[in-house]
């Protein structure tokens, strides 16, 4: 029997992983695909969950100098979580035939330890925002096959003497799924309709709540206005119903399964929630309110124009969403978290449908072309059936 670990660290990264898995499986049908997610605790319907893992404060966040994340994670009893997960891939080591790591270089120096062909799936250093150090290209040198998540981090590191493969950025990939019938009732008579995107970590939850207030106050001057409130796997619908109605919204039950509650103000249904794929939903909405990571990016991918909000001067997320501007460039719209001046951007925005053009052409540009899972599953498809 095939046997294939996919290591990922991060949210965005395990539904990445997921991803391949699914291209891996229809090319080796009698392949089995274990993930160990290094962060959280969400699982992956694709792969079969395996090794210690557990929810950490900072979702993961704590690169580029986040003190203040680390020290929460440590608290929280981090170095045991990392000591564990450690052993566990020291033991694995001829369990598995090939490793992907799926993140950053952190990610691949855990997949080393089980000693079999490593492949790198790079999701977050790119030239653009900050590129890889000489530390990570020696660890990025161990592993058999590596890829970057754009051509011009691919190029800088072949320059650096790594032979790498074609860019391949599988976010774009995360939408590009069948549509969902629920997907248009979930939308109907919604002129315009956006998606919200609060994310998929702890915050998320707050912050729908000021999602929300900027979607109750549009809909305060557009009377066909409406949302979509995305849940991410592994959030509870009940906390966001919960919190919606203790600020004044009308709660009622869904229409289907991918639909668990609609918001009213005035006896009127302004946002549906969505527990399905992104995918039906990024096509058809004009634009997309995110505090998102991957969901933002891949809604730029689909060509949807993105806006995120500065709340509350939370330095954990403003390194993070100038990392996200440097990747989608003219594609994302970072607005101030004050909700007057939030509205005022979002409107200037739905009312230019030029500049929504604009910036759906750029998101498409910078994530790339659909078709990198599929060619990453090719080649560790191949890694696999190479003779030992």
């Amino acid at each position: 029997m095939t046997c294939v670990l996919f290591v990922s660290n991060g949210h965005g990264e395990a539904a990445i992983a997921e991803r391949i898995a699914r291209e891996l499986q229809r090319l080796l049908p009698n392949v089995e695909t274990d993930h160990l997610g290094l962060v959280g605790d969400t699982a992956c319907d694709a792969m079969r969950e395996v090794g210690p893992r557990r929810t950490m404060p900072s979702g993961g966040l704590i690169a580029m100098g986040n003190v203040r994340n680390l020290v929460r994670d440590l608290a929280a009893g981090l170095p045991a979580l990392t000591w564990a997960q450690w052993r566990f891939l020291r033991r694995a080591r001829g369990a598995y035939d090939v490793t992907v790591a799926v993140g950053d270089v952190y990610a691949l120096t855990m997949a080393l330890l089980a000693r079999a062909p490593a492949v790198f799936v790079g999701t977050a250093k790119s030239v653009r925002v900050a590129p890889y150090g000489r530390v990570e290209e020696r660890v990025l040198a161990r592993a058999a096959v590596r890829f970057a998540r754009d051509e011009p981090t691919a190029s800088l590191l072949r320059a650096h003497g790594l032979v790498m493969e074609p860019a391949a950025n599988a976010i774009v990939d995360l939408f590009d799924v069948p549509d969902e019938p629920e997907a248009a009732a979930a939308a109907g008579g919604f002129d315009p309709a956006v998606a919200l995107f609060p994310g998929s970590r702890e915050s998320a939850y707050g912050d729908a709540g000021f999602l929300l207030e900027v979607t109750a106050a549009l809909a305060a001057t557009r009377p066909a206005f409406g949302a979509l409130l995305s849940i991410a796997r592994g959030l509870e619908w009940k906390r966001f119903a919960e919190d919606a109605e203790r600020t004044g919204w009308q709660v009622r039950a869904g229409g289907g399964s991918s639909t668990p509650f609609v918001l009213s103000r005035g006896g009127r249904e302004v946002v549906r929630a969505w527990s399905g794929s992104l995918g039906p939903l990024l096509r058809r909405v004009s634009l997309v309110l995110g505090q998102a990571g991957t969901a933002n990016e891949a809604a730029a991918a689909a060509g949807v124009p993105v806006v995120a909000f500065e709340r509350d001067g939370r330095r954990k997320m403003r390194w993070y969403r100038r990392r996200q501007q440097g990747l989608l460039d003219g594609a994302l719209a970072v607005l101030p978290g004050r909700l007057d001046e939030a509205v005022a951007g979002v409107n200037r925005l739905l009312s230019d449908s030029e500049l929504r053009r604009q910036m759906g052409e750029t998101g498409r540009a910078r994530m790339g072309e659909p078709g990198a899972a599929a060619r990453i599953a090719r080649r560790v498809a191949a890694l696999v059936e190479m003779p030992a």
